[in-house]
């Protein structure tokens, strides 16, 4: 089949790869001219990490990532209140954790596709009309084409998913929080493989040293009003964090007089998406466009991998039933999904407690992680993936599957 996925972020590129393992023909859709450079440290374990070790990334993955050793959290002064060592992560996943960029997990695996996949940047999806031969898809800027499916992978704010499920806000759960995020070069001081955070009340801001002298910064704050903030331009979203993190202290000040250094500025709030079903037809929506956990599950790109890996493989093996694999993947994926959805609506509060009472629990939480039956305990249900997953073999013309029989979990 010739398939248009529309996103080339996590979820686009990791189905393109696999698509087209199985024999079919995917083209990417990119609104942005490249891929994207910016973006948020993520942390890659469990299914996530299996999908990765699968499409032979792994070892770029270690090499570009970080070997995050603490978790800090401070007062207004720079001491130490709270944290932990993510040594408690090894403990409990093992080796099969990295910490890597956002952006350079997204170029890792669009290089895995080794331009054998059809990318189109810098255009977007405008009309989609499905007949009885497929899915006509009318392009922004391009010449119009046809596909015999289409797939929404392009994120919280889906474009495919509002052309043919409806607006948004019909789908959108919000948590009651808003993030922003940028980097800055030459920022001090600088605490080596170390996120440093600190907190008051509703509002926490923390940062982590990159390489080439880059460091990050993630402002996140509780507001009840979701706003209709994507309508701001730039500057009234810097006015907007500005004002809320005026009087936060420790290094916060400092941190906002080079906000206007940043060379890109992330600002948004923070949702999940809840659908009943996450097909019409033939078109069918992945990773964040379907089932957003949000931002502080902390493991949404993982998930998202998961997804687009499922559904190549449920369609390579509905053979000419494509409807019928669309079906099989929300049958597999839909309750998972739900479940790590619960479970990061639960979550989102320890990201920046409400009260002073709130923080104070947190950091003496984080402090008794350093015994491993707490961590066990705290960390177990946040991070199991309750799902067992298929193996799928691979197209005639492209071998066996190396991990067949493996207990690929």
């Amino acid at each position: 089949m010739k398939i248009a996925i529309s996103g080339a972020g996590i979820a686009g590129p990791t189905l393109a790869y696999w698509l087209h393992q199985y024999g079919h023909e995917p083209v990417l859709i990119e609104q942005s001219s490249g891929l994207r450079s910016s973006g948020y440290i993520i942390d890659l374990w469990g299914l996530g990490y299996h999908v990765a070790a699968k499409m032979g990334i792994v070892p770029h993955l270690q090499d570009s990532g970080y070997r995050v050793k603490e978790v800090r959290f401070v007062d207004s002064s720079g001491q130490r209140r709270g944290g932990f060592s993510t040594d408690v992560f090894r403990r409990v996943l093992g080796k099969r954790f990295i910490s890597v960029k956002r952006s350079d997990l997204s170029s890792a695996i669009y290089a895995a596709t080794a331009g054998e996949v059809e990318t189109i940047f810098g255009d977007s999806i405008a009309a989609i009309n499905e007949d009885a031969l497929g899915v006509h898809v009318t392009f922004e800027h391009g010449a119009s084409r046809r596909f015999d499916m289409v797939v929404g992978a392009d994120g919280l704010h889906s474009r495919v998913r509002e052309l043919v499920f409806g607006d948004e806000k019909q789908f959108e759960t919000y948590l009651g929080y808003k993030v922003a995020a940028f980097e800055l070069s030459g920022y001090r001081p600088r605490d080596e493989l170390t996120y440093v955070s600190h907190a008051t009340p509703g509002r926490q801001v923390s940062r982590f040293s990159m390489r080439d002298d880059r460091t990050l910064f993630l402002f996140v704050y509780h507001d009840p009003d979701a706003g209709e903030h994507n309508s701001l331009a730039e500057p009234e979203r810097k006015a907007t964090l500005r004002e809320v993190f005026k009087d936060v202290g420790w290094e916060c000040p400092q941190i906002l007089k080079r906000l206007d250094d940043a060379d890109e500025f992330y600002f948004d709030r923070i949702s999940q998406i809840q659908m009943n079903s996450w097909s019409e037809g033939r078109t069918v929506l992945v990773g964040d466009a379907a089932a957003c956990v949000s931002l502080l599950a902390g493991e949404g790109s993982g998930l998202a991998m998961t997804e687009a890996y499922v559904l190549a493989g449920e369609l390579a093996r509905a053979t000419d039933a494509p409807l019928n694999g669309i079906a099989q993947y929300q049958k597999r994926m839909m309750p998972f999904l739900q479940r790590k959805q619960k479970t990061a609506s639960h979550f989102a509060s320890a990201f920046a407690p409400k009260t002073a009472f709130g923080i104070e629990l947190r950091n003496f939480l984080t402090l008794m992680m350093a015994w491993p039956f707490v961590a066990q305990l705290l960390l177990r249900h946040q991070m199991h993936d309750d799902v067992n997953l298929p193996v799928y073999h691979l197209h005639a013309n492209q071998g066996e599957d190396p991990f067949a029989g493996s207990g690929f979990r």
